[in-house]
């Protein structure tokens, strides 16, 4: 990439020559060269830069190109962005004055990995920017005077309208505004749920799940008690005297496979006769693949389901945003549980997301993104049948990973040799129930939406590179 000049001066006082030379592309190169003219001083702090359309036109890149590297220098906190004011250098983004000190070079292993296949987030680049502050702007102008104040516990009042629609036509979630309180995720929700004191213990849970979940609960005071899997889901037909039971009915995490109908009706004929409950973690329904979306388990019966979801899959983990659709009964308690102010949920992000859902952008986005990560659960499945045949892929009809069923013996020795390559993954043992009575199974759990598009292809290489031999 040849370098090139800035003619800028009546935007930052002086021409700017920017240098657009190195790997990963324009964008890439773009970030560097900004960074540098930041560290030698020639952009110093508080120095405007130029606008993104300017700028792009001057280096003859794309506007998006460039609006893309100004947003990631401001999260890292070279560049700072105010409505009205531009995007200026940031105040403590001071230059090195004098500093005769070499950096020590860091080893590879030590500045992360290079290739990240763990599972639970989305593709970040394709986070939807521009629908989405096409949304907060609306949200920001549309806005009553009261919204600036102390926030309702429920939740906005629009946000809860949006999602008991977009739920029953998505999801088949029967329920009302009423009876969905907004919170920051699902750990939150487990917080004023046992934290809270709605529910306790003991609480049974899936073999196989998120340890982070079981020890929340742990810190609460809840017993966790395991239930098998098999090929149907949970066995939930050795439920006994739990007051509650938490399932991931529609793909189970992590090993996969929607829970059977018959246990569906099983487990709701439990709760009825016990009078317990069911927390259904709904946590990516709304990526399937291979057929129709299998609908939640909350619409069998609204009275004995608490259904948990959030946009953490689905938009992105950063927006702290999540909702459960209660059971009448514990509307009250959550309520108290969560105090009289709203204080995890950025009620801005609230009206944004309701005018996102609103306008149609989210069942669009969903779309787009369930079309890209089918083709990267494809692209996984081919090249995983072509170098590596012998390894069985498993969890593959839905959701953001798969599960890689690795050699009795082999799982340990793969995840070590990943770290080693520099590939992020997580071994299958690490999800299952410290007291599980099930035989332990050798495998790994591969996410295939976190790399981005242009870095999928070297990941899965280096994959296979890590496989153990037939």
């Amino acid at each position: 990439m040849a370098e090139t000049w800035v003619n800028s001066a009546q935007r930052i006082g002086s021409d700017l020559h920017l240098e657009l030379a190195g790997p990963g592309g324009r964008r890439a190169a773009l970030i560097r060269a900004l960074r540098d003219a930041v560290r030698s001083g020639r952009l110093p702090p508080g120095a405007r830069l130029p606008p993104y359309r300017s700028l792009a036109a001057d280096l003859g890149v794309a506007r998006n190109t460039v609006a893309d590297a100004y947003a990631e220098l401001v999260a890292e906190g070279w560049l700072t962005a105010r409505q009205g004011s531009g995007t200026r250098v940031a105040d403590r983004a001071e230059p090195l004055k004098g500093s005769t000190r070499v950096a020590k070079k860091t080893p590879a292993r030590a500045r992360g990995p290079r290739h990240d296949l763990r599972q639970g987030t989305p593709d970040a680049s394709a986070f939807p920017r521009a629908a989405w502050l096409a949304s907060y702007r609306r949200a920001l102008q549309q806005a009553p005077n009261e919204v600036f104040g102390p926030g309702d516990p429920a939740g906005r009042r629009e946000l809860r309208e949006a999602l008991a629609e977009y739920l029953a036509r998505a999801r088949g979630v029967r329920t009302e505004p009423g009876r969905i309180v907004i919170c920051s995720g699902f750990a939150h929700a487990l917080r004023l749920l046992f934290g809270g004191g709605v529910l306790r213990g003991p609480l049974a849970v899936e073999a196989y799940g998120l340890g982070f979940h079981r020890e929340l609960l742990t810190a609460t005071g809840v017993r966790t008690v395991p239930l098998p899997l098999d090929e149907d889901g949970a066995r939930v037909d050795l439920l006994a005297r739990e007051r509650a039971v938490l399932l991931t009915p529609a793909h189970q995490f992590p090993t996969g496979g929607p829970l059977h109908a018959t246990r569906r009706a099983a487990v709701i004929d439990w709760a009825r006769a016990r009078g317990s409950v069911i927390l259904e973690d709904d946590y990516d329904g709304e990526f399937r693949y291979d057929r129709k979306p299998v609908g939640a388990v909350q619409g069998l019966d609204p009275e004995r389901v608490i259904h948990i979801g959030s946009v953490s899959k689905s938009l992105s983990p950063a927006l702290r945003l999540g909702w459960m659709a209660l059971p009448e009964r514990y509307v009250d308690g959550v309520l108290a549980a969560k105090g009289e102010r709203e204080g995890w949920a950025s009620v801005l992000d609230q009206l944004s997301l309701a005018d996102f859902i609103a306008k149609g952008s989210y069942d669009r986005h969903v779309r787009r993104m369930r079309q890209r990560y089918r083709s990267r659960r494809d692209r996984l499945v081919a090249t995983l049948a072509e170098h590596a045949p012998h390894i069985e892929v498993t969890g593959v009809a839905a959701g953001l990973h798969a599960v890689l069923r690795l050699p009795p013996g082999t799982e340990r020795s793969t995840v070590k040799a990943a770290a080693w390559q520099g590939v992020a993954l997580d071994g299958l043992a690490a999800f299952r129930h410290p007291r599980t009575d099930m035989t332990a199974r050798d495998g790994l759990v591969v996410g295939y939406a976190t790399p981005s598009e242009h870095a999928y292809g070297a990941a899965l290489e280096a994959l296979c590179g890590i496989l153990p031999p037939q």
